[in-house]
């Protein structure tokens, strides 16, 4: 089971790293629409064909399934954190920004009258 939790942080390290190099792109967010989708289908199959997780988890050198789909969630719960943090710190740039060129305009036009 070790080399699963080396590999699944290696996993979340890249895809961070992605993600953080490729924010506010089509790209990243085609990634993570596609990702959610991914996930998505991997629970249902999870409910409904629970003796095949638990398969793939003992091949993965996890005891049980129900652990295999717990620890794909701590990485897309890791995942979603992040991508949410990342999304509001850009927005509070933003709007910033916006405030600043606002400001700016409010001036001028008092400066002119």
């Amino acid at each position: 089971m070790i080399w699963f939790q080396i590999l699944s942080l290696l996993v979340i390290v890249a895809l961070v790293g992605f993600f953080m190099a490729n924010r506010g792109t089509a790209r990243s967010s085609a990634g993570v629409k596609l990702l959610f989708v991914a996930f998505v289908v991997f629970g249902v199959y999870a409910m409904l064909r629970q003796n095949d997780v638990t398969w793939v988890a003992n091949r993965l050198g996890i005891q049980r399934g129900l652990d295999l789909v717990l620890f794909l969630l701590v990485i897309a719960f890791a995942f979603t954190t992040v991508s949410t943090y990342l999304r509001f710190r850009d927005l509070e740039i933003r709007y910033a920004q916006l405030a600043r060129a606002i400001a700016l305009q409010n001036a001028r036009s008092e400066n002119e009258e």
